[in-house]
């Protein structure tokens, strides 16, 4: 048990210290209780206390009631960025302050440049102008912070956590020809005739007529996969009721497609993909909601926004009308990478009402299409930059979770490759 000494109230340093330490931590108020105590403890305030444990000097973050712009200049601390420097030997930099401002998305708050889909820009980041957006910083500082704290206290020990590895499938589209609209069929089975495409011609043509299966259609592999290295998969369905931009899904209504979530739901987590039309119409998010629980039979607790869709502070607040309890949509559609610096599930902080929500966040760190489309990264590429991730994940025994998509896993000439890939990682990885 840590404890912790601040002579102030507030709930922002309750929240960062509930996400740090679990619970394993209490906060006293009182200087005389705290200087009675023997055990592992920290003294959050300018006040000086001799021989009484170590002293993080607060930067102010953590007891404002307000959202400004901050003044950060980073350095290095043990072979790590680190900001809001104090003059401390042991902790030289208010650690509890910079992990909320990482973790709170603090800087998601202030006005910023959108990227074209209105999103908050990777290149916006602090993480990402100073080369750390690569690293669960936050985490990485907690490893120091308990090296430092055993040299005083040697029983000290962080939250026992343990690293596991959560593949996520988002099913945009969940079949190539069979089940999709007449005149979209129509069209493109003329139009690869008519451009030579003769391969793909050739391939709708088997898929038509019940020759070939259609590839897109990759659920058998994935579960495979997922049951040989006993991998706690989750996949959310794209359920837009109209055709419309990004949203390109199988009309939910097709019995092949409920066929499939029923037969996904009866051994894995399944979720909610909301429209990228929901963003704009709260009514639709509903309707998607209730369309998958309808199929299921069970509440949708689970949700992972279309394209990351996702504006601090107006996505959230939606997500938990509609019931949403757990979130996966941290993380940026143009970098691979740790948005929040931290690779564990923690809740969302409202800012602007200052309280913790009950909105599990869980952020990923690595999405297919972005070393596709974002980066364009050669397949052995990809699979360095996932290992990367990986290591370092397993470093600070935290939660990696992956996005892959089921389009992009086929044996298709241009797919193929990235469907070897997948194998090969998980068989150097995630093999007993």
């Amino acid at each position: 048990m840590l404890l912790i000494y601040s002579p102030i109230t507030s709930p922002r340093l309750a929240y960062i210290c509930a996400t740090l330490f679990r619970n394993e931590f209490a906060i006293e108020h009182d200087k005389l209780i705290y200087q009675s105590c023997t055990t592992a403890k920290i003294n959050y305030s300018d006040e000086i206390f001799e021989s009484q444990g170590l002293q993080i000097i607060p930067q102010g973050l953590l007891f404002q009631k307000n959202i400004l712009q901050q003044e950060i200049h980073c350095f290095d601390w043990k072979g790590l960025v680190a900001f809001f420097k104090n003059d401390k030997e042991a902790i030289p930099f208010d650690l509890f302050s910079a992990a909320f401002y990482l973790i709170s998305r603090y800087e998601e708050w202030l006005p910023f440049i959108p990227d074209q889909y209105g999103r908050y820009a990777h290149t916006n980041s602090l993480a990402y102008n100073n080369q750390f957006l690569h690293l669960p910083l936050v985490q990485l500082w907690l490893l120091e912070f308990e090296k430092t704290m055993q040299e005083s206290f040697p029983d000290f020990q962080l939250p026992n956590q343990k690293f596991s590895f959560v593949p996520s499938y988002d099913v945009d589209v969940a079949f190539c020809y069979l089940n999709q609209p007449f005149f979209k069929n129509l069209f493109g089975f003329y139009r690869n005739l008519l451009t030579g495409k003769f391969e793909k011609f050739a391939e709708s043509g088997n898929v038509y007529s019940g020759y070939q299966k259609d590839p897109f259609d990759q659920f058998d592999f994935l579960s495979q996969l997922n049951e040989r290295y006993h991998l706690p998969a989750i996949y959310f369905f794209l359920l837009a009721n109209k055709r419309k931009g990004v949203d390109k899904n199988i009309h939910p209504s097709k019995k092949a497609l409920q066929q499939l979530i029923l037969k996904t739901a009866s051994k894995y987590q399944v979720g909610i993909h909301p429209s990228w039309q929901s963003g704009d119409d709260r009514a639709l998010l509903k309707d998607e909601i209730n369309t998958l629980s309808n199929l299921i039979k069970n509440p949708v607790m689970l949700s992972r926004q279309h394209y990351l869709r996702m504006t601090i502070p107006e996505t959230y607040p939606q997500l938990i009308a509609a019931g949403i309890k757990k979130e996966y949509t941290l993380g940026y559609g143009t970098s691979n990478g740790f948005r929040a610096s931290f690779a564990a599930p923690f809740y969302w902080y409202d800012l602007k009402n200052e309280v913790q929500t009950d909105l599990e966040i869980h952020p990923f760190c690595y999405m297919d299409s972005n070393s596709i489309f974002e980066l364009r990264q050669p397949v052995y590429e990809a699979k360095n930059e996932m290992q990367e991730l990986f290591h370092q994940v397993k470093k600070v025994r935290g939660e990696m979770i992956c996005i892959f998509h089921n389009h992009f896993l086929t044996d298709q000439p241009e797919w193929v490759e990235w469907k070897k890939m997948l194998e090969e990682f998980f068989k150097e990885n995630l093999s007993a």
